[in-house]
């Protein structure tokens, strides 16, 4: 058992992140454990097929036989969505002695892997290449097993992220922390996670909480070390419509009505989205979809708000109606 104690301070700066290479790592454990991750077997399969074997036994390395990870890979984010560069270079700057502790500590009571043998060298230099190594893959994992993905994966992240925001607003941390897995318990301003292998208490001491949904979380992962500040990695909804195939345009009377382009899009507006990511899903152009988007929020059957450089778009209340029914 894990808990946090968590004062006032570290409540008010309790903030939700998008990390990329979280998800890096905890897809290392859907490759590890498939029984655990049935919802991506198929996307296991096709990883598999384009790893190089020395690669894979690599990855394999840093998931510990009870799926521990090291802390230093999974570094807190300090952004709402931080890009993987960012994070790598976090990863960089990690102290050798941290680097062998947190390798260690993932493997215990076990020795380290043979791939991993560089970390019990006396010496600075072995570590520091192999956490260079381990950086350069790490890369290479992410632009071919996940970033093909990472649009749609971001997009069922931003929703739920969304979803937990409004659980707080409305019920408070109590709310928050009782649905987010139950593994998790809040009481008297400790937030404890249940059926784990390390036995620590972790003061926040102002420092807030970090939560960081995945698709490849199948229970709540907190940092390994007592000594990291409150961080959660936890199951993010909507892993299962995450590898469903694209919807075909639709042929029932709300089709009449709006004609069939207008109507594939306003079902795909279930979920938040830009206008990049319904061209792609549609196969059309982004201007293409923006003149059916235009059409749609004129006769207020989509909302669109800002964030950041995009404009995401959803179906209305009115929207909705029509589109279930």
């Amino acid at each position: 058992m894990i808990s946090f104690v968590l004062g006032v301070e570290d409540l008010t700066d309790t903030r939700f992140a998008i990390s990329p290479l979280c998800a890096v790592m905890g897809s290392l454990r859907a490759l590890r454990a498939p029984a655990l991750y049935p919802l991506h077997v198929r996307w296991r399969a096709s990883v598999l097929r384009t790893l190089d074997p020395a690669d894979l036994r690599l990855l394999s390395a840093l998931v510990g036989d009870t799926l521990a990870l090291p802390d230093f890979l999974s570094p807190r984010p300090t952004a709402f969505a931080p890009a993987i560069e960012d994070e790598l270079a976090v990863v960089r700057a990690t102290p050798v002695e941290v680097v062998r502790r947190d390798l260690y500590a993932a493997h215990a009571p076990r020795p380290l892997p043979d791939a991993l043998r560089q970390a019990a060298a006396p010496g600075d230099p072995d570590v520091l290449e192999l956490v260079d190594r381990l950086c350069s893959l790490l890369r290479r994992y992410w632009e071919s097993a996940l970033l093909p993905h990472w649009p749609r994966i971001r997009l069922l992240l931003e929703a739920d992220i969304t979803h937990r925001a409004r659980q707080l607003a409305t019920g408070g941390a109590r709310l928050l922390f009782a649905e987010l897995h139950p593994n998790l318990r809040w009481r008297d301003g400790v937030l404890t996670i249940d059926r784990m292998i390390g036995h620590h208490r972790v003061d926040g001491s102002g420092r807030g909480l970090r939560l960081v949904p995945s698709l490849f979380a199948h229970k709540p992962a907190p940092p390994i070390s007592a000594e990291e500040p409150p961080m959660l990695d936890y199951p993010g909804r909507g892993a299962a419509t995450l590898w469903e195939p694209e919807p075909t345009p639709d042929t029932s009377a709300l089709g009449s009505l709006l004609g069939a382009p207008r109507t594939t899009v306003l079902r795909l507006l279930a979920e938040p989205l830009p206008t990049v990511e319904l061209a792609r899903r549609l196969g059309v152009t982004p201007s293409a979809v923006s003149q059916h988007l235009r059409v749609l929020h004129a006769t207020g059957l989509v909302t669109r708000v800002r964030d950041g450089r995009r404009v995401l778009y959803r179906r209305s209340p009115l929207g909705e109606q029509l589109a279930s029914g």
